[in-house]
């Protein structure tokens, strides 16, 4: 049965649920009062500049491909393959760091001597039932990403208007001056990379091109996720630091934390922390299933053009879902969990480490996008564009050189938090460092295979 056309709302709740992380909002509180000042300078000149881009590109070059498309189109197969690597394999390495969020905030709130091996099998059961989801249908895979697109508004606004209402009956926990709020380099700074993450992922609605009504209506798609993952994420991060003090506020703990702050100890405060707790459960596992299905599908793109291995091309013949894509994906995040299973203490520190490795990964392929952008605009000038971003080749070079700056820093901040300081703790970020490395290397030996296959095939039609 063929797939429904979606018009702007279901789109941008897909998009929105891509983007929107309630599993990430502890961090970008953990930087104090000056998240709201950091918050918005990031809007002011990386997001908008970055949503303007994606609606041309989107627009302009509809395709599954998405992000591999526009590489491909400015700098050839080398490039493109390497972008749809670490766009793809990436959400195998970030799953776990999810769900072992997931885990202990499941822990925490049904079963506190829930062991170890009980929370690894419910992130391995988790991930094979995000691939399950993603592999039966894309309505079903996209329905479900809009109701966790609903959860996420509701859990982050009950923090939010939580937050305030507590402040106005009990003084707020932390100061909000006006010095207060500015951006500042403090102890948090290491945290100042999950904003940029946070705020990207706005171009992987552009994988579902073939399933929209009309793709002129891609910048309000993008536009419309925008501000309102915008409004929310400083609305959040303003309710969790109006409840908790700075130092109190955990990565895994911290959401909980508020939402005892906000409802108290009683039957009916434990009976709401229960039912948003489950709430926010959700919204983790729709966000892993917006992007395993988005970047499956990249992947099986490159797939069939023998740039990725050939598994990765595999799809369905009833769904049309990019199974193959999947299958890899789910055995990746298992063979991770497993491998925390051997090294795990459950605390901040290993969460934030793997969410800091997988990030490092996820952002790579934007460093090929920013700048794919400018080279189309200038080799490709002529391309009917629906949307075009407002200014003259310098406004263009300026903002394509200031998105591509944002992402770089906030790689090397992964890596290296306290670099900005002139200190490098290499017991945090020599194992991070490692694992980027490994991907990267992984993924050369893919393209010189996927070269190599090229070449073969190239000889064997001129023969």
């Amino acid at each position: 049965m063929e797939d429904k056309k979606m018009g702007i709302t279901p789109l941008a709740l897909f998009s929105l649920c891509a983007v929107l992380v309630v599993d990430t909002l502890t961090a970008s509180a953990s930087i104090g009062v000056s998240s709201i000042g950091w918050w918005l300078l990031i809007l002011v000149v990386f997001v908008l500049p970055y949503g303007l881009i994606t609606s041309e590109l989107s627009s302009a070059y509809p395709g599954e491909g998405g992000i591999y498309d526009w590489v491909k189109k400015a700098f050839g197969s080398n490039r493109a393959i390497r972008t749809t690597w670490f766009y793809w394999i990436n959400v195998g390495l970030w799953m776990p760091a999810v769900y072992i969020l997931f885990a202990g905030m499941f822990a925490e709130l049904f079963a506190p001597d829930l062991p170890l091996s009980a929370q690894i099998l419910i992130c391995i059961a988790l991930t094979w039932g995000t691939v399950w989801i993603c592999n039966i249908s894309t309505d079903i895979g996209v329905m479900i990403t809009n109701f966790c697109a609903i959860l996420k508004v509701i859990i982050i606004s009950v923090l939010g208007v939580g937050g305030f209402i507590y402040a106005a009956n009990n003084g707020v926990a932390n100061e909000f001056s006006f010095q207060a709020i500015l951006p500042s380099f403090d102890t948090g700074v290491a945290f100042l990379p999950a904003l940029v993450f946070n705020l990207m992922g706005f171009e992987l609605v552009a994988t579902m091109t073939k399933q929209m009504k009309d793709v002129k209506q891609m910048p309000k798609v993008v536009f419309l996720a925008i501000a309102i993952t915008s409004f929310l994420y400083i609305a959040g991060t303003i309710g969790i630091l109006m409840a908790l003090p700075v130092d109190e506020i955990g990565l895994v703990a911290g959401i909980v934390d508020t939402l005892k702050v906000l409802f108290g100890e009683g039957p009916l405060g434990q009976f709401i922390i229960y039912v948003l707790g489950v709430v926010t459960l959700i919204t983790f596992i729709g966000n892993m299933v917006s992007w395993t299905m988005g970047s499956s599908r990249a992947a099986a793109e490159a797939g069939k053009e023998g740039e990725l291995p050939q598994i990765a091309a595999k799809t369905s013949d009833k769904h049309g879902t990019p199974v193959g894509a999947n299958l890899i994906t789910g055995l990746v995040s298992t063979s991770v969990i497993i491998i925390y299973a051997f090294f795990a203490n459950t605390n901040d520190e290993l969460f934030w480490s793997m969410f800091a490795f997988s990030s490092c990964v996820f952002l790579m392929p934007y460093l090929f996008m920013f700048p794919a952008y400018l080279k189309l605009r200038t080799t490709d000038a002529d391309r009917t564009r629906p949307f075009r971003v407002p200014g003259n080749l310098v406004v263009q070079k300026v903002i394509t050189t200031v998105c591509f700056l944002i992402v770089f820093q906030a790689v090397v901040l992964f890596i290296f938090p306290d670099i900005i300081f002139g200190n490098i703790e290499w017991t945090y970020s020599l194992p991070i460092l490692t694992g980027v490395l490994i991907t990267i290397v992984v993924g050369e030996i893919l393209l010189m295979h996927a070269n190599k296959r090229n070449n073969i095939k190239t000889a064997e039609e001129i023969a």
